[in-house]
């Protein structure tokens, strides 16, 4: 599976550990057969877990950017071909010991297999038989163990400094993978409840109006007229969907932008509050057609547009946040924060 460098390549000449401007046809026949070869025992043994999840992400909204993750992982993927494609592998380590040679040390475009990788796998499958024979096995366990079987091969096969490469867009597909329903209600349960409060205070700034919220519904009195049915809170309006989209994508952009490590901490972390508080104006938008437009207002095609209208807001306070530290903050030639810049036009 790790690729094969060129042969005109000598290992200890290169000024550094890749080469600019590799191409994914550089590898031989024999190395995609074998990549095709292993994506397809792994198609075939994770297909029951590979259809559930594709079955959610075309029919629950939730779970519909989980479509997108496997094209976002192969992207990844091709941004670091480079480092992949000037890779040497070399000798198996377990025939040089067999053939009485001591394997000699790795140079820093080399890598070889890896039998750690190999336990892991062992001990992946075997739990993964464990856990589909048992009758208290945790289904969700089992796509897990998918991502995770990945990683154990590639480590094998490629040794860590495969691994070392690959290991964000092997990861990147937890975030295709849908929260079992305990945990999906649990988790939405308290955000709904914090944006029906919220909504409620900033609703009662309305004159004549009056409005009280009780766990995620809504009551409303307005003229001194009560408005019936209240507003609830609903499961699709918990903002969850917008989470793990904001999140997967914040990690996206994270690993994409040439920044420091703390600001790309800093941003993947802003991804939840931003993607809460964007919820929490859909909401109260919602609350201020209910009481000032009209119940249609709320609901169907309405409904939904006001949901995507959250995405622009939600990268714009994004890039915003972007902007900001970028236009503050200089980095040095050491990598440590310089200082506070203020930039000035230029006269004339």
């Amino acid at each position: 599976m790790a690729p094969v460098a060129d042969s005109s390549r000598t290992p200890g000449r290169d000024a550094g550990p890749f080469v600019a401007d590799r191409r994914w046809s550089e590898l031989g026949p024999h190395v995609w057969v074998k990549i095709l070869l292993l994506a397809g025992l792994l198609c075939v043994l994770f297909r029951t877990e590979i259809g559930e999840m594709v079955h959610l992400w075309l029919t629950d909204p939730s779970w519909s950017h989980g479509i997108l993750i496997p094209l976002f992982s192969l992207y990844f993927v091709h941004q670091k071909r480079c480092e992949i494609l000037s890779l040497e592998h070399t000798r198996d380590p377990l025939w040089e010991r067999l053939a009485g040679r001591r394997p000699q040390r790795l140079l820093p475009n080399q890598t070889r297999p890896n039998y750690f990788g190999l336990l892991l796998l062992l001990l992946i499958l075997t739990a993964y038989v464990f856990n589909v024979v048992s009758p208290a096995g945790y289904v969700y366990l089992r796509p897990i163990s998918m991502i995770a079987t990945v990683g154990a091969v590639v480590l094998f096969l490629g040794g860590w400094r495969l691994l070392r490469y690959t290991w964000l867009p092997i990861t990147f597909f937890i975030f295709a993978i849908p929260l079992p329903r305990r945990y999906y209600v649990g988790v939405t349960m308290p955000m709904r409840e914090l944006s029906a409060t919220i909504a409620t205070t900033l609703l009662n700034l309305i004159p004549n109006l009056d409005a009280t919220a009780s766990g995620v519904v809504i009551e409303v009195v307005y003229q001194g007229r009560r408005l019936d049915p209240a507003l609830d809170v609903a499961e699709a309006c918990s903002g969850m969907r917008l989470l793990m989209a904001f999140l997967a994508l914040g990690v996206a952009m994270a690993y994409l932008h040439e920044r420091p490590l703390w600001q790309r901490l800093v941003l993947l972390a802003s991804t939840v509050p931003i993607s809460i508080c964007c919820n929490i104006v859909r909401v109260t938008l919602t609350g201020f057609l209910y009481v000032l437009v009209g119940q249609q207002y709320t609901q169907g095609i309405y409904h939904d547009m006001l949901g995507l209208a959250m995405l622009p807001l939600a990268f714009g306070l994004y890039g915003l946040l972007a902007w900001f530290m970028a236009s503050l903050f200089i980095e040095d030639d050491d990598g440590g924060v310089q200082g506070v810049v203020v930039r000035r036009r230029a006269n004339g």
